[in-house]
């Protein structure tokens, strides 16, 4: 089981405006906060999560690889229609609308959307109907 995840970015006040509103929806927010200071010069982090768990973090500090995929559940599909909506007005963009993708599995809901470094950050329901 994964404990945490973390991806590097080109702009971390970029990145925390846009992944604050974009997970907003699914109930994660930042939970601690790392400065360049505390680290000895290898970049400043957000860790992102809930009840105290930075289960995601964001970082500077080294060249950032994109094309990774982060996967979020949702507690049903009004929380992924919601990230959806938040991340396109946050400055995502469109990677996959919302709506049944029965091809994964049954009962897949997600949302696919590219953060401001070209990440595919999806939002997924596992049970609708």
């Amino acid at each position: 089981m994964i404990d945490h995840i973390g991806l590097s970015v080109t702009d971390l006040d970029k990145a925390r405006a846009f992944y604050l509103a974009a997970l907003r929806p699914l109930g994660i927010g930042i939970v601690m906060e790392v400065t360049e200071e505390m680290t000895g010069g290898h970049g400043a982090h957000l860790g992102l999560g809930r009840d105290g768990n930075p289960f995601f973090w964001i970082g500077t500090g080294k060249a950032p690889t994109t094309g990774c995929h982060v996967a979020f559940s949702a507690a049903d599909q009004a929380a992924v229609d919601a990230f959806h909506k938040a991340a396109m007005a946050a400055g995502g963009r469109d990677n996959g609308a919302p709506g049944p993708r029965p091809e994964y599995s049954p009962g897949y809901y997600a949302a696919f959307v590219l953060d401001p470094d070209g990440n595919n950050i999806e939002a997924v329901f596992h049970g609708a109907a």
